[in-house]
């Protein structure tokens, strides 16, 4: 596994960097060699926040820790990837690499899954989607009073999705091939 580390508003000392690079590495088990890891380490006053992405095969983990230690964060976010893990496990088995899960010991922290859930999908809207550019689908999404608007993007043809974000501004999500990646 690749590992980015970033450091924003910060100079990450070496001693850090190579515990971030421990305890993301334990994650190879689960990813194909080409897995990127992005940690991303964000000083804001006397706040600190790590942050974790780890993209596999189309497959995208995240996680987001703030505190008032980096090393606190790093170890929250790194916990919190690893209960995503093992929730998905049954369903991200198929796309992981083979035998991922075989050696894992079980964590007495993180309770055992009984079953895979089942989401029931409760009601089907159909919309008509025109073409029109991202200024005008978040007026609509305004307009309409959501929190996001799927939308024809003019410009690409595709299907993309506006959306309000929790900390101001608005999101964009355009689809991308597997080999965009």
């Amino acid at each position: 596994m690749h590992v980015n580390i970033t450091g924003r508003k910060t100079h990450l000392k070496d001693p850090f960097k190579e515990k971030v690079t421990k305890k993301v590495g334990k994650f190879d088990r689960f990813f194909e060699p080409d897995a990127t890891a992005f940690v991303t380490v964000t000083v804001e006053g006397d706040r600190q926040t790590v942050e974790i992405t780890i993209k596999n095969k189309g497959i995208v983990f995240r996680s987001e820790e703030t505190s008032l230690d980096m090393s606190a964060s790093l170890d929250v976010a790194v916990d919190h990837i690893l209960r995503q893990i093992h929730k998905n496990k049954s369903r991200l088995e198929k796309r992981l690499r083979v035998g991922a899960f075989d050696s894992v010991p079980e964590l007495p922290d993180i309770p055992p899954m009984e079953a895979v859930p089942t989401f029931d999908v409760v009601k089907v809207k159909s919309f008509p989607v025109k073409p029109m550019d991202v200024q005008e689908a978040i007026l609509q999404m305004n307009l309409s009073g959501h929190l996001f608007f799927a939308f024809q993007n003019a410009k690409t043809e595709t299907v993309n999705i506006v959306y309000k974000r929790s900390k101001g501004g608005y999101g964009l999500l355009e689809p991308v091939a597997d080999d965009e990646e």
